[in-house]
């Protein structure tokens, strides 16, 4: 919280890591992005690492975050703060809706069925029903009915403040929930879900709240993305970015407090940086054996994703219990 708190009102250059000093507007945009998606990522563990249940659908509900508020100031011309409270409801509503009907089922067929819901909210949103989503290209968000506070290059500092209590809100409810009785539960069904049956307890009713919570978290940080990228747009809708939020889990650490927060934040900032690595001078003069590959990110990235998960099982928040376990085996006489 020290280095977060701190970072607007550095210049300390960080080469290789970022471009130029950590307090300019891009870098503090990419390290907003990076806590957004950690938080993110870490909503996404409710149901992964706590509860057992394997999501493909929870993009549908970051999504709804983000073109309900864009929508709702668009159409019915309300201030931000209106729409992104109008907003975060219509995605605990869809959440509640959905988990309540995906959740009637089990194992893959619950995965199916959330991403069948998933695919459903991706078409709509390219298929630009009476023009309310933008299809392909999305909607830009309504600087007239933002504060003036959050827009342009030079507040990018005020949304990097909002991104930061988005993260520790995020954490916070996490936390909570998991330390709770409810938590408890979760972590019961996850191990067997039928010795909790057993014990007189309904694992559904549990599962939908770990499901909605989930979704309400995701919603709001679906609002937060729309303000640091002034719109809201079809790829945050498609399975593929829920994908990208189970790549982020495992990376880190399924299951534990900093993982999925950790994983969240390599995982983004490895996304924008290796596309600046892939089109570098020294990767364009390799020969074309090398070159091609390197100079695909997404091949650089799944690169790193296969060597991580193969070194370092159980993802890099446990990478210091790993080392010293293996000090102290060295260290056993015999």
């Amino acid at each position: 919280m020290a280095a977060l708190i701190a970072a607007p009102y550095s210049a300390l250059p960080l080469p290789g890591l970022l471009d130029g000093p950590i307090g300019s507007a891009g870098n503090l945009q990419l390290l907003a992005l990076c806590l957004v998606f950690g938080a993110l990522a870490t909503g996404y563990d409710l149901l992964l690492g706590r509860t057992g249940l394997l999501s493909f659908g929870h993009a549908l509900y970051f999504a709804a975050g983000s073109y309900a508020t864009d929508t709702i100031m668009l159409e019915a011309g309300l201030p931000f703060g209106v729409s992104a409270l109008l907003g975060l409801l219509f995605g605990v509503a869809l959440a509640a809706l959905l988990g309540s009907v995906s959740l009637r089922v089990s194992g893959i067929r619950f995965s199916m069925v959330t991403l069948a819901f998933a695919q459903a909210g991706s078409i709509l949103a390219e298929r630009n029903p009476g023009g309310i989503t933008g299809g392909e290209e999305g909607r830009a968000v309504p600087a007239d009915r933002l504060p003036a506070s959050l827009v342009g290059i030079e507040h990018t500092v005020n949304l990097y403040w909002i991104a930061v209590a988005y993260l520790v809100f995020t954490l916070a409810a996490v936390h909570w929930a998991v330390s709770s009785p409810t938590g408890r539960v979760w972590e019961g069904i996850k191990e067997n879900e039928g010795r909790v049956e057993v014990l007189g307890l309904r694992p559904y009713g549990f599962k939908l709240v770990a499901f909605v919570l989930a979704g309400a978290l995701a919603s709001l940080g679906g609002i937060v993305h729309l303000l640091l990228t002034g719109g809201a747009t079809p790829q945050t809708t498609t399975s593929d970015f829920t994908l990208s939020l189970l790549v982020m889990v495992v990376l880190g650490g399924s299951g534990s407090r900093w993982g999925p927060l950790i994983g969240g934040v390599l995982y983004t900032w490895a996304d924008h940086r290796l596309g600046d690595l892939a089109g570098s001078g020294p990767v364009a003069g390799l020969p074309a054996v090398l070159r091609v590959p390197l100079s695909q990110p997404l091949f650089l990235l799944g690169a790193v994703f296969v060597v991580v998960v193969q070194v370092f099982p159980g993802g890099v928040v446990r990478i210091p219990e790993r080392v010293r376990t293996a000090r102290a085996t060295r260290r056993r006489p015999g």
